[in-house]
């Protein structure tokens, strides 16, 4: 073989080898006793951060973690595509998800870590602002689950409409009413307040509230 063909030949193989090998991966338990695979995590102070598989990162409580394993099943590094190929792909990471949704990969991870029920948390944001990150209601709740500016200030969110720190913010609002309240409590809390829920010891006789946790348990299939 003449030295031309012969660094042809190894340059394909070189090529091919690096769309070939698989990528390490990591198994996150979670104290919900569900798991979660990624690519991989960093400590940061009292917080992990996950590297999701499709990219992009989730933030949870070093406490709600109780072990990182490798992952036995490796997956392969995404290949460089023109954009024309990143429909199928995307058509295939949606295919794993509970739900079709945007901001899907995110709402499950993020719901994962903090053992709330994904499909829950769509259903939510689905009423709340129709996925649209934008969004701002006449009384001040902003983005894709309608953070009012005191719950922001209290998850330290500094952009309530970037859909990640939304999302991450709404869903630990979401199982603190959860814990104390119940899941349908903890609905009628979300839209009508805290305080609210305490007053009538129940959801209130509020059409809208109730509307609004009707919808939110149908769209969830939990009722």
């Amino acid at each position: 073989m003449k030295p031309k063909a012969q660094l042809v030949c190894l340059a394909s193989f070189f090529a091919f080898a690096a769309v070939a090998l698989p990528a390490s991966a990591e198994i996150v338990v979670l104290t919900t006793g569900k798991t979660l695979s990624v690519k991989t995590h960093r400590v940061e102070g009292e917080s992990i951060v996950l590297t999701l598989r499709s990219g992009g990162t989730v933030t949870c409580d070093r406490s709600l973690v109780t072990n990182i394993l490798p992952d036995e099943v490796p997956y392969p590094e995404p290949e460089v595509a023109p954009a024309v190929a990143a429909e199928p792909v995307q058509a295939a990471l949606r295919s794993v998800l509970p739900s079709s949704t945007p901001y899907g990969e995110i709402i499950t991870a993020v719901s994962a870590a903090h053992g709330v029920d994904p499909m829950l948390v769509m259903a939510l944001i689905q009423v709340e602002s129709n996925y649209r990150p934008r969004a701002k209601s006449p009384k001040g709740a902003m983005g894709l689950m309608q953070l009012m500016p005191a719950t922001a200030r209290e998850y330290k969110v500094r952009n309530p409409y970037e859909p990640k720190a939304n999302i991450e913010a709404g869903i630990k609002h979401l199982k603190g009413l959860i814990d104390k309240l119940g899941v349908e409590m903890a609905l009628a809390a979300y839209n009508a307040g805290e305080g609210a829920v305490k007053k009538f010891n129940g959801v209130p006789p509020y059409r809208e509230t109730r509307n609004y946790v009707r919808k939110i348990l149908s769209l969830a299939g939990l009722r």
